[in-house]
């Protein structure tokens, strides 16, 4: 049961034969074909952890980038819809640039939306910034889980901040059409919020998170995704269903037991994978242990 009451959720992929190819993913609600999974953002709210986050802080702008895109669709289900967008504006853009004697009108048009679309990805992203910064101030030093500071390295965001949203569309579809020339010879568009990037301070030291210790980046990258799980919560009422992928391995027995109290005390639906069952032994009454072997699943107990 969702934000919208009753319904079944359902995702798989086209058994071989059927119409479409085999990897074909299709999505249902209620049985009736969606478009996507973005979908299924009417109903709940995901927030996930997995190890192919662990080097976030090390990785590139870009996994950082669609990190935060997905802490920010977690609140605003029509974010992932409006950046699929923006790219494809971005890349009809780009194709229009590889003709040699483009139409100026054409290009102005596919421009114009550029903007619009940038502007609203930039809008929904620096929104969620302030406010996940304000949460994690505010669970401070009640977490055993280290604070963080963040802010979004992009000039649309922090303008935002203080200026109108026309003028910041119009100052963007000024740049754009200023830069047409260095674009084409790049092949890419490079100024806007598809090339933006979030910086990260790991808060008890004041370095920045990819200076961490390996352990230190950890703990933080899970302090980051409570404090965002608790925003979900608060500004949309529903709250999130959360996947932590062998993270409690990771922790020492203090801070596994801070976890489950913290996720105890949000009220969530968690689902928790690791390869070791004695690392689930303090859940007790509160949750179920299942052992997966096979592609078979058995409840224990």
């Amino acid at each position: 049961e969702g934000a919208l009451g009753l319904a079944t959720l359902g995702t798989g992929i086209d058994a071989p034969g059927s119409d479409g190819p085999a990897t074909s993913r299709r999505c249902r609600i209620d049985r009736e074909p969606v478009s996507s999974a973005s979908a299924f953002g009417d109903h709940l709210r995901m927030v996930w952890l997995t190890p192919a986050m662990d080097g976030l802080f090390l990785g590139s702008a870009s996994e950082r980038r669609r990190f935060f895109d997905r802490l920010v669709l977690a609140i605003d289900s029509h974010h992932s819809s409006r950046v699929a967008a923006l790219d494809r504006s971005l890349r009809s853009r780009n194709r229009l640039l590889e003709v040699r004697n483009y139409d100026d009108h054409w290009c102005d048009a596919i421009e114009h939306e550029t903007a619009e679309l940038a502007v609203a990805v930039a809008a929904s992203r620096g929104q969620t910034a302030i406010k996940l910064a304000a949460m994690l101030r505010q669970r401070g030093e009640a977490s055993v889980f280290p604070s963080a500071r963040l802010m979004l390295d992009g000039w649309m965001e922090n303008a935002l901040l203080a200026e109108p949203a026309t003028s910041v569309e119009d100052r963007y579809r000024q740049i754009l059409r200023d830069s047409r020339a260095r674009d084409a010879a790049a092949a890419r568009t490079l100024n806007g919020p598809h090339l933006t990037d979030l910086q990260v301070i790991y808060a008890p030291k004041n370095i920045p998170a990819r200076e961490a210790s390996t352990g230190e980046q950890k703990a933080l990258l899970i302090g980051l995704v409570l404090a965002h799980a608790n925003l979900v919560a608060a500004m949309t009422g529903i709250t999130p269903l959360l996947l932590l992928d062998e993270v409690v391995a990771h922790l020492d027995p203090s801070r596994r037991a801070a976890l489950f109290g913290e996720l105890a005390k949000l009220g969530a639906q968690v689902w928790m994978s690791g390869a070791d069952p004695a690392t689930f032994s303090e859940i007790g009454a509160t949750g179920k242990i299942f052992d997966v072997d096979s592609g078979r699943i058995t409840a224990r107990g």
